[in-house]
């Protein structure tokens, strides 16, 4: 667990929080990947918040402490097989539950990567990417977010959430599941983050 813990930490380091207030932004970028959506759901009824569940309650939080700010999600399906229902078609479903005008929310459905949020988001009506943006992702995945949105030509602007790596772990701090966890999390960053820099494979 330390092993890991430690490489996390890294990566969640990097970015952080912007100060003051956050008039200058027009919007929130939301990063996919925070909605677990079941076989065998329909219109995106039945999901469930995942791990990374803060970027879904932190943009609503953000919603309404600024009413100017705009919603953008982006996420498709995760699945090989195409099952019509995309993880955009569940956040609209949790947005609409609690609360936030349909009108404030724009959606892009068919993204699978984060290179694909960030290419893919840009086409959505309405949108600007070189208007001011806040990115909101998890603060381990922001690295590998920002190098691939800035690489796209967005003008966004960090705002790290779901932070897991808090303190330092104990060298007796031991568990096979929960450090397999933590591995393939962070390998999948860091293997992203070498390869764009590397070779420029921005689909990672």
């Amino acid at each position: 667990m330390p092993l890991p813990n430690a490489v996390q930490r890294s990566l969640e380091s990097q970015y952080a929080m912007p100060a003051g207030r956050l008039t200058p932004y027009v919007g929130l970028v939301v990063l996919g990947g925070d909605i677990d959506v079941p076989r065998g759901a329909h219109d995106g009824k039945g999901f469930v918040l995942s791990g990374n569940g803060q970027r879904m309650t932190t943009s609503v939080a953000l919603s309404r402490q600024y009413p100017h700010l705009r919603l953008l999600f982006t996420g498709g399906q995760s699945d090989i097989i195409d099952r019509g229902i995309s993880v955009a078609d569940a956040a609209r479903a949790y947005y609409a539950s609690v609360g936030v005008p349909p009108d404030r929310v724009l959606y892009e459905r068919a993204a699978r990567t984060t290179y694909e949020n960030a290419i893919l988001s840009a086409s959505v009506p309405g949108v600007d990417k070189t208007e001011p943006w806040l990115l909101v992702t998890s603060a381990d995945h922001m690295p590998r977010s920002m190098a691939l949105f800035r690489a796209a030509g967005w003008n966004v602007t960090p705002y790290p959430v779901d932070y897991r790596a808090v303190g330092n772990t104990p060298w007796t701090d031991y568990s096979l599941r929960r450090g397999a966890v933590r591995w393939r999390l962070v390998l999948h960053e860091v293997v992203g983050l070498g390869a764009f820099s590397a070779l420029g494979l921005a689909s990672f």
